[in-house]
């Protein structure tokens, strides 16, 4: 029998006590069995001054309750059938392994102290030849857009055209004149690959490509208006997207915002009002994501453009999505396009290269010849500058609307231009593929979305393939599974129906859907 002597914090002796059981852990040697004498209550101090209950004892020093103890260690782990296998059989380096297989065992304690039961070894197992697999396979992977939105934000906007991915193809597997000049064996300067046609298509003076549209109207700003106010009508001090705010963009790139007008209507007469000795430039937003109806008013260009020339001022154009292709002629909302934002009298306008325009992410800038050549010289050119690889997407785009196949070439405008009567023949033929094993397949009438800030609120009718959900199966569910195929399907829910949108699917797709949309019936 061990007798030990209990003494508070202070050091002064309270009394012993006998025990008839003892456990070791690294609070020392200490019984479970209290003497009568202190009451049954009595505290135990950790060396580094932590105080334990007696609860809290038994939970450290019993293997049985302690949900810790019930992990595996490391090694052990690393051992399991399916971890060796990634090291033997994969030939993954042991140091990766080990690192992902201590990652899991941390977030395995975390979810024990959020409450959860441990996780068993086999459950670790998997994990960690997942995690492993997911890391070493990589993420960024093709998806099939079955979702109707043909300009998806989250699905990598435009998708490019055979001829501009082979010529990344070509510049990305070898050696290019990207800054040299053949004909002078000198240096030559990159953006002379999209400088002039931008300008020949847009009918402007000159243009010059950075990494996307925000940049492009950083720059200008940056590069015309440091210090300088910026007169932007209010209905226009908008956010775009992806915290994208004018206001904000206007004073980082050095400029001071001065809003004119109201929400709903501007006039010149209040560009005229607010010009001042500090005013550098009149700044036009366009509503490419949203609309403002009912009773309004917006000064057009024209009259934005004779302020401008009056006070000597420069008029910069911001278009957002942009494009070169009238989009009335395919039933939808006129677009302003590049070309008239040109001849209306702006002297910059900013568009980017990856919706409407259906290339590569760019964001374009076209306009006078000596503003484009200030912004050339600018230092944020070099910081926004384009790669090898993306200014050979985007001059074979550019060369689609040159040669006028844009709308035979582009992915985005073919998708666009689709007759309806092509949407129902393949949705009635997925229909049909999938009659047997999916009971209870059809086709229905919907709309499809053009999206990615462009055409606010217009839609192009389709034709959809629906599907009920599975017994015990629910829609959410079901579409859960669809994006761990592979590839990826993403589609839609409505009424608790799945659905399928033929316009975004790229034909070549048809045979990959229809093999992820029956493996969830097997």
């Amino acid at each position: 029998m061990l007798r030990l002597r209990l003494t508070p914090v202070w050091g002064v002796p309270v009394g012993y006590f006998s025990c008839k059981r003892t456990f070791s852990s690294a609070l020392g040697t200490f019984s479970d069995n209290r003497h009568p004498t202190t009451d049954n209550r009595f505290r135990l101090r950790h060396p580094i001054g932590t105080v334990y209950n007696q609860a809290m004892t038994d939970s450290i020093t019993n293997g049985k309750t302690n949900p810790y103890r019930q992990l595996p260690s490391v090694d052990k782990l690393l051992k399991t059938e399916r971890v060796l296998a990634l090291v033997e059989d994969s030939n993954f380096p042991t140091a990766f392994v080990t690192e992902v297989a201590r990652e899991r065992l941390t977030l395995a304690r975390q979810s024990i102290q959020q409450g959860q039961n441990p996780a068993s070894l086999e459950n670790l197992a998997e994990e960690v030849e997942r995690e492993v697999l997911a890391l070493t396979t990589g993420n960024l992977r093709e998806v099939i857009n079955a979702a109707g939105v043909i300009i998806h934000t989250n699905l990598g906007r435009a998708p490019l055209s055979l001829e501009a991915t082979r010529a990344v193809e070509q510049i990305a597997k070898g050696y290019s004149n990207l800054e040299f000049e053949l004909e002078s064996g000198g240096r030559g300067q990159r953006l002379t690959h999209v400088s002039d046609l931008i300008a020949r298509i847009s009918g402007a003076e000159a243009g010059i490509a950075v990494n996307n549209n925000a940049a492009a109207v950083f720059m200008i700003l940056a590069a015309f208006a440091p210090n300088k106010e910026v007169i932007v009508s209010r209905g226009q001090a908008v956010e775009i997207g992806g915290a994208f705010r004018i206001p904000d963009v206007i004073t980082q790139g050095g400029g001071k915002l001065v809003e004119v007008g109201t929400t709903n209507k501007t006039y010149q007469s209040d560009y005229e009002d607010a010009i001042t000795p500090n005013t550098a430039m009149l700044l036009r937003v366009h509503s490419s994501n949203f609309k403002v109806i009912g009773f309004t008013h917006t000064t057009s260009l024209e009259e934005m453009a004779e302020v401008a020339e009056k006070h000597n001022l420069i008029l910069a154009d911001d278009l957002g999505s942009g494009t070169f292709i009238d989009t009335a002629r395919y039933g939808l909302a006129h677009e302003p396009t590049v070309q008239e934002s040109i001849t209306a009298g702006a002297q910059l306008v900013t568009f980017s290269g990856d919706k409407l325009l259906g290339g590569p992410q760019a964001g374009l800038i076209a306009g006078k010849k000596e503003l484009i050549a200030k912004l050339k010289k600018h230092p944020l050119a070099r910081a926004l500058r384009l790669d090898k690889m993306t200014l050979a997407a985007l001059q074979v785009t550019l060369l689609h609307y040159l040669r006028g196949e844009a709308e035979r070439k582009i992915p985005v405008w073919q998708i666009i231009s689709l007759a309806l009567s092509q949407i129902e023949q393949r949705a009635e033929s997925w229909q049909q593929a999938l009659s047997e094993s999916w009971p209870g397949a059809s086709t229905s009438e919907g709309t499809s979305t053009i999206g990615g800030g462009s055409l606010p609120g217009e839609t192009l009718p389709t034709r959809l393939l629906s599907l009920p959900p599975l017994p015990e199966r629910s829609p959410d569910a079901l579409m859960a599974a669809l994006r761990h195929n592979s590839p990826p399907i993403i589609g839609r829910v409505e009424r608790d129906r799945l659905l399928f949108d033929p316009r975004t699917v790229l034909p070549r797709q048809d045979e990959a859907l229809l093999d992820g949309l029956r493996a969830l019936v097997k």
